[in-house]
């Protein structure tokens, strides 16, 4: 396999899924961000559009998580 297919492969392996996961992290603390502030002016709509975000960093992080634990040990990237 060549060094190309296996970059393209880099978003479905255990490297890739950990770092999709970190990067969701940062997204967090955006998120956290933003939900202070909306408290802080008492902006409903900023408010439930960070909550909504929360949502789906939540559901993204668990997509995650599940092909993370369905990835068997065929990892091209680590052997």
């Amino acid at each position: 396999m060549s060094r190309i297919e296996k970059a393209k492969g880099f978003k479905h392996s255990k490297p890739g899924l950990w770092l999709s996961i970190g990067t969701s992290a940062f997204g967090a603390i955006t998120i956290a961000k933003d939900v202070k502030k909306a408290r802080t002016e008492n902006d409903t709509l900023k408010l439930i559009n960070a909550l909504v975000g929360a949502a789906a960093l939540i559901t993204g992080t668990a997509l995650l998580v599940r092909e993370l634990r369905q990835l068997g040990d065929d990892d091209v990237l680590l052997g």
